[in-house]
């Protein structure tokens, strides 16, 4: 076990945030931690790292809180910091620090080995014989002879090829940070790998990478994320945080969907129907105490309500968002036309070229789904589409009656100097504010914050005032980039739905994986060469994207394959009849070579195994000692001997 918790608690300024919480986590769990934004994920995570201390209360049961020494846990947060003047290649080595202390460690105890001196001290070089074999095991078992290896294989899965290294990390983008903060935690490998929102500022293409290595992490996981994809391939167990109570399900988060439902119907069920037997019972007791006819059963009905264990009425799913996007004028069944417009970035001689000669059309009712990298002009597309950049070739025809309504990723539409309720006021001046109060009620914003300036709220917040915006304007075309940033589950839930029932066309930029599969209609995939489109869904798109990769891989297998055997060939045919002999003993020298290199390593590590295990005499010792020297040099002169002819045969 690395974890347990009982009984912990957190109050802010006299507001509990986690009361009486208990959560215990195994050396191989893989946990999923949910809950909306605010209700104490992020305070839950900074006590497990004991960054925030918890309620030291005794109380009606004292907290307990246990962690396994020698507990390694690695935490990765948004904005994780690095040494902004180190290159990308020193900084992810720090996770190796103790890998490299070892490995000179190992090294200073092979050069003492070879002194006469240790040698002929028998105790100290059986000590430091047996001390260099567990370092050495240990070096062996951390993957230390493939630091390399691992290295490049994260680095890249992360979007940082080999040519990236030397960049020193202040050059970076925030994104870029982030990503190489992950990296070098991945490689830290820590008994316990907490992810707050790891897909954050990834493209899908590393999403899918880091689901794919996590999905072969040895360790416990736990796992913050609004990305129910993410969840679902990762997860065994979700913790959810509701009115500062932790509850426990068993499965990933569509399985704590179903379950959590048949929990709180169970439970209100059994809550209702105690509620309706206290009623009866209370009414019979003020019935019928005073009679002295009835005395005795009404005394006996009020001794069993006071021996009664109440059932709490459950905790109901919070009140939700109720978003609803309608438009009052039909459009044409041709939306848009779109022929042969760029897709570029900056102006002038900074204007970079990202797609060319893009042309595409879009029918009535159509979800068109826009995907690609990060920089690969998804957003330069909609403000194109939108008009909020200007098309320099190409045309952009909308069709008559058309209303669109934009979502800003980066809400720029909205004014940070206005308060909320004034922001509304502004666009619709003959709202009362009990109208503007009650439209802003409905995608939850109310109380205080209806008065707060737009820079200060959230992030989510101010996306669901912009949502609110957009139901005011009716538009039969949505426009959205990334909409369900910064929103919570439960919000984003809430807006998949309001879009699904929406019957007008939608053209959208998303990371949501979710919100893909259930929305598209069609699919505009933004690569550097090109832009393709998708008849059919998301999942009919990733399935088309796979088996693509997996035939161009087969392809590019069987050219080189070709390529060599026509190469192979071609120099065969220059070879004399005496050349080509020659090659044939060469391949058998070879493989004879390989076997007997094989043999010698297993009678190293046979005798380094029996010098750091066995009770030897000095002589026997010395002796051991003596035939180790001797397949080493065996070693470097059958490994030589195979290098000279290997390149004979090039």
């Amino acid at each position: 076990m690395i974890l347990s918790m009982n009984n912990i608690s957190k109050i802010y300024n006299g507001k509990t945030i986690l009361d009486n919480i208990s959560m215990t986590i195994e050396d191989t769990d893989r946990i999923g931690l949910v809950g909306i934004n605010g209700s104490g994920k992020t305070t839950l995570l900074n006590i497990i790292t004991g960054a925030e201390e918890y309620e030291t209360q005794s109380y009606p049961i004292e907290p307990v809180f246990s962690l396994s020494s020698d507990v390694n846990i690695g935490i990765l947060r948004q904005n994780a910091g690095l040494d902004t003047e180190s290159t990308i290649i020193d900084e992810v080595k720090k996770a190796f620090e103790k890998l490299f202390k070892v490995k000179e460690e190992l090294r200073r105890i092979e050069k003492e080995l070879q002194k006469p001196e240790t040698i002929e001290n028998e105790k100290y070089f059986s000590d430091i014989s047996h001390n260099f074999s567990t370092l050495e095991n240990y070096f062996r078992l951390n993957d230390g002879y493939i630091m390399d290896v691992n290295i490049n294989i994260v680095l890249s899965g992360m979007g940082f090829p080999q040519e990236t290294y030397k960049r020193r990390i202040k050059t970076l983008s925030g994104g870029e940070k982030t990503r190489l903060a992950l990296a070098k935690l991945l490689l830290e490998k820590p008994d316990l790998l907490i992810l707050d929102e790891p897909t954050n500022h990834l493209d899908f293409e590393t999403i899918v990478w880091l689901e794919n290595y996590l999905t072969g992490y040895k360790k416990a996981l736990l796992i913050v994320s609004h990305d129910r994809y993410f969840l679902d391939r990762l997860t065994e167990t979700t913790y959810e945080i509701e009115r500062c109570k932790l509850n426990r399900y068993k499965g990933n988060y569509t399985r704590f969907t179903e379950l959590k439902k048949e929990r709180n119907e169970r439970q209100l069920k059994e809550y209702n129907d105690q509620q309706r037997e206290i009623a009866d019972l209370e009414d019979f007791v003020a019935r019928n105490l005073v009679r002295a006819s009835t005395t005795k059963r009404a005394q006996s009905r009020q001794k069993k309500l006071e021996s009664l264990e109440i059932i709490e009425k459950p905790i109901m799913q919070e009140k939700s968002s109720k978003i609803d996007f309608t438009y009052k004028i039909e459009p044409p069944f041709d939306i848009l036309k779109v022929k042969n417009i760029d897709i570029a970035v900056g102006e002038g001689e900074k204007r970079k070229l990202l797609s060319s000669g893009v042309s595409f059309e879009i029918k009535r009712g159509e979800h068109l789904a826009i995907v690609g990298a990060n920089g690969s002009g998804k957003t330069t597309l909609l403000k194109l589409l939108t008009k909020k950049l200007p098309c320099f070739k190409g045309t952009i025809e909308w069709g008559r009656n058309v209303r669109i309504s934009y979502f800003d990723q980066e809400n720029s539409q909205l004014h940070r100097s206005l308060t909320v309720i004034d922001e509304i006021h502004s666009r619709y001046p003959t709202m009362t504010d009990l109208e503007i109060r009650s439209l802003l009620g409905k995608v939850r914003l109310t109380g205080e914050n209806v008065f707060k300036p737009v820079s200060v709220i959230s992030g989510g917040e101010r996306a669901k005032l912009c949502f609110a915006l957009m139901m005011l304007e009716h538009a039969n075309v949505l426009v959205l980039d990334e909409p369900t940033n910064h929103l919570d589950i439960s919000t984003r839930e809430v807006l998949e739905d309001a879009l699904k029932t929406y019957s007008g066309t939608i053209i959208f930029v998303s990371h949501d994986r979710y919100l893909l599969d259930k929305l598209a209609t069609k699919v505009c995939e933004i690569t550097p060469d090109g832009v393709r489109f998708f008849a059919g869904g998301f999942a009919d798109y990733q399935t088309y994207v796979a088996e693509n990769a997996a035939a161009a891989s087969i392809q590019k297998e069987n050219t080189d394959s070709t390529v060599s055997e026509e190469k192979q060939n071609k120099q065969t045919a220059y070879r004399s009849k005496e050349q080509r002999a020659k090659d044939a003993q060469n391949r058998l020298t070879i493989k004879s070579l390989e076997a007997k290199i094989s043999v010698l390593h297993e009678r190293l590590d046979a005798l380094q195994h029996e010098i750091s295990h066995d009770n030897l005499d000095y002589e026997t010792l010395t002796e051991k000692c003596a035939e180790i020297d001797s397949v080493k040099i065996m070693i470097d002169e059958k490994t030589e001997e195979w290098l000279s002819i290997s390149e004979e045969l090039e």
